[in-house]
């Protein structure tokens, strides 16, 4: 048991992979369950490729700077989700048709960029590549995960006002537009900071799957966000276990771990699933 579960963690790049997705699953998972309450799931699928043009950008500019990627990205995310708001208002659309628009640009964009410079791996950037976290990524998503979570301590009445009944908080404050942007702004930032490790297409995996699987433990914001830490911790560790003992990428194995903590939640959870409706057993 000792050779399986904690000798791995004896190795200096798993230990700083682990803290990069401690960091990640402390600060990520939360926002998801907003996300999910907000019927706003996607948003985070749409942001993940629209910060790939910042990426490349920041790339271009400064080489493989994980500061200065992660600075393009956050500049990109922000002005995919503030283009897509102004044109939704402007025009009457939909939001998410006009998020759809400008992510499906902003990606094709990214990768023409991305391609058209030398020396940097665009399945890097797509797919990330965990187990090559280093101190400046590492302290990057410390860094993130300290300032989300003091972000959301801030808005989280608000925000919960502002998902449950924007009607009472418009009457009373006047709207929620600004607790709607310092929200996404943390969503951008979680993104941004999960690219390194997990990639730009798999980075929301961490966020979102043990989100959705929350539900199924706890009725409460409170508790599907304290349940979402825990199942995308657990998916984490064994995520990093299966990579290494049986030599697969590790940032698809965590997702497809958190994807586990999902399918489990939803056939055997204490709330809503399967089990408990009578339709397996």
């Amino acid at each position: 048991m000792h050779d399986l579960l904690l000798a791995p963690f004896g190795l200096g790049f798993m230990r700083r992979a682990l803290a990069g997705c401690i960091a990640l699953s402390v600060a990520a998972p939360p926002l998801g369950v907003f996300l999910v309450i907000r019927r706003m799931s996607l948003m985070s699928d749409v942001l993940q490729h629209g910060v790939l043009p910042g990426l490349a950008v920041g790339a271009a500019v400064a080489g493989l700077s994980v500061w200065a990627m992660g600075l393009g990205g956050v500049i990109a995310g922000l002005a995919v989700a503030l283009l897509a708001g102004a044109l939704a208002r402007r025009t009457g659309a939909r939001e998410d048709s006009q998020l759809a628009g400008v992510y499906l640009l902003a990606l094709a964009l990214g990768v023409v960029l991305v391609s058209a410079q030398r020396g940097i791996d665009l399945t890097h950037l797509l797919f990330g590549s965990v187990l090559a976290v280093d101190d400046t990524a590492l302290f990057g998503m410390a860094g993130v995960a300290t300032v989300t979570l003091l972000g959301l301590a801030v808005i989280w009445r608000p925000l919960i006002l502002e998902s449950l009944d924007p009607g009472f908080l418009a009457v009373t404050t006047g709207g929620g537009a600004i607790w709607h942007l310092g929200f996404m702004a943390l969503v951008v930032l979680c993104v941004v900071a999960g690219f390194v490790a997990l990639g730009t297409l798999m980075s929301v995996g961490l966020m979102m799957l043990p989100a959705i699987a929350a539900r199924h433990w706890s009725n409460s914001v409170g508790g599907q966000a304290r349940a979402s830490v825990a199942l995308a911790l657990l998916a984490s560790v064994i995520g990093l276990l299966v990579s290494y003992h049986l030599d697969v990428p590790a940032g698809p194995a965590i997702v497809l771990s958190a994807g586990g903590t999902w399918v489990l939640s939803l056939l055997a959870g204490p709330r809503e699933s399967l089990l408990r409706s009578g339709e397996i057993g």
